[in-house]
């Protein structure tokens, strides 16, 4: 078995190796004495322990960067997407997207979604002018395919990020998406994406290097397909299963060092893994939620939010709850085998999508922040995990709004919370063993620097908390903060009105967290 992928060995240096990993832990180990009790800070009164933010510095396990990836999809005339993000009149991206997503700092980026089941790859390689034009046959409208294997790649490595390409998988068994209106054949099997990992992996390519592409693009991570399961006409779990062989097989011959996402939601995934995990790195669900199901009297609804913000602020807080069960109930699934999980598509979604204004304002903002908290916490098992649709001119659950003619493309509040999450984190969690009442808390660590994320989830009041760590002191410290108005609505005119502002922790590690603040906290520790 080919088994998960190690992630220490493969992110630029970011990780520890399982060597290393042993040698840091016994020194952590060594310095924080023999127990968590064993503080190196003076005793603390009664009513101060009840407000301490106690931190155990052992590692526990390997945080991903991968938990914040994006997701990109050529969305037809139902989002301008990609299309948006492209300058037609000078073949290349437009700079102010480059930029914004720079400053997300997404670690990996999927090409695919629903789009994967009924795209040709070969039509959106080579010469513009030769280029196949194709019916967006589920978003709507014509995809010029203008932007294909090589612009993705090329957006990918702009950004610094991983590339991750999801490859038409027979239309996941869709009859309705096998041929287009026109008699056009759209599905694909696992010799056409075979030969996309040719294309992209083999240094000796022929119709590469005929496109003038002479060195490999190097693309590792592929999925199988998109949402497999979700189609009562499509294929069931053994016919996917037993595709999924076939595909990894192909797809190997052509480079055997890819790494293969399979399909497992829908009560696929223990299944899936009984048949064909040993040719799988991860296992892939999705989670597009409503946190209050069908319920017409929730406020997050249309703008029924603007009439009840404090009713508005306890659902959203509470949104967590579903995110989180979802989590588990793959998670049970999978069970003890190795595989890690990938949650390659997730947002909220909400009545009035295309419009849904509430995803715009900072109370969302401090909501999907606690849906990142909860990645963490299963970031034992779940090592690829995105938040948002990343791009687009209209959906509200898009991590970067692209305004359109013109306009600087800006970020919604979930991209505002990923981006400060992503540029202060640590590569291994940590414990938190003590949080005041209304904070939401997630630590890691990278050698001798350990990171808080720490959500305020009162919408009225600050919250004071003594940080501590548990043998060891803190020698100095940063927060930076980001906090406002919850009903503050991110628009083209306003979108950078609540930014990350630094600030020095005290001393004795007592700090006020503003109430709807979510914040990044880094703490330089040294033995007690």
């Amino acid at each position: 078995m080919r088994g998960a992928v190690n992630l220490a060995a493969t992110q630029k240096g970011k990780h520890l190796t399982m060597r290393e990993h042993t040698s840091t832990r016994r020194s952590f180990l060594k310095a924080a004495g023999a127990t968590v009790a064993a503080l190196s800070i003076r005793p603390l009164s009664a009513q101060q322990r009840e407000a301490s933010l106690l931190i155990d510095p052992e590692p526990r396990f390997e945080l991903s960067p991968y938990l914040y990836t994006q997701f990109m999809e050529p969305l037809g005339t139902t989002d301008g997407s990609v299309a948006a993000a492209w300058d037609f009149g000078r073949d290349r991206w437009r700079p102010d997207v480059i930029d914004v997503t720079r400053r997300l700092s997404p670690s990996m980026v999927r090409w695919g979604g629903c789009f994967s089941s009924y795209y040709r790859w070969k039509e959106a390689v080579g010469p513009r002018d030769r280029r196949q034009p194709m019916l967006n046959l589920c978003w709507g409208g014509i995809e010029t395919n203008q932007v294909g294997t090589a612009e993705f790649v090329d957006f990918c490595r702009q950004v610094d990020a991983e590339p991750l390409m999801c490859v038409n998988f027979e239309s996941d068994g869709r009859k309705h998406w096998q041929r287009d209106p026109k008699g056009g054949i759209r599905t694909a099997g696992p010799e056409e994406a075979a030969e996309w990992v040719r294309y992209c992996n083999n240094p000796d390519d022929e119709l590469r290097r005929a496109h003038g592409i002479q060195r490999p693009l190097n693309l590792r991570m592929w999925q199988l397909g998109n949402e497999t399961s979700y189609d009562r006409n499509g294929y069931d779990c053994e016919t996917a299963a037993r595709r999924t062989i076939a595909f990894a097989q192909a797809m190997r011959q052509a480079d055997p060092n890819i790494e293969l996402i399979g399909w497992g939601d829908s009560g696929w995934a223990h299944r899936m893994l009984e048949i064909a995990g040993e040719h799988l790195q991860y296992i892939a669900f999705h989670h597009m939620f409503n946190p209050d199901g069908g319920d017409r009297d929730s406020p997050l609804r249309g703008t029924e939010y603007r009439k009840d913000p404090a009713r508005t602020w306890e659902h959203l807080m509470n949104a967590c709850k579903p995110h989180e069960a979802r989590i588990r109930w793959i998670r049970e699934q999978v069970g003890d085998h190795p595989i890690p999980m990938a949650l390659t598509e997730c947002h909220f979604a909400l009545p009035g999508r295309n419009r849904c204004e509430v995803l715009s304002t900072w109370a969302a903002g401090v909501a999907n922040a606690r849906l990142l908290n909860v990645h963490e916490r299963h970031g034992d098992k779940l090592k690829i995990a995105t938040l948002a649709d990343f791009c687009g001119t209209r959906w509200q659950v898009n991590a970067i709004m692209i305004p359109v003619p013109g306009g600087r493309a800006y970020m919604m509040p979930v991209a505002m919370v990923m981006s400060l999450y992503r540029h202060h984190t640590g590569v291994q969690a940590v414990g938190v063993e003590r949080v005041p009442h209304g904070l939401d808390v997630t630590a890691s660590r990278s050698t001798e620097r350990v990171f808080l994320h720490v959500v305020n989830t009162q919408r009225d009041c600050s919250v004071t908390a003594q940080i501590a760590l548990a043998g060891m002191q803190i020698g100095s410290g940063r927060v930076f903060e980001m906090t406002g108005n919850p009903e503050y609505e991110v628009i083209e005119t306003r979108p950078n009105e609540i930014v990350p502002v630094e600030k020095t922790l005290p001393q004795d590690g007592r700090w006020t967290f503003p109430a709807t603040s979510v914040s990044a906290v880094e703490l330089d520790i040294e033995p007690a």
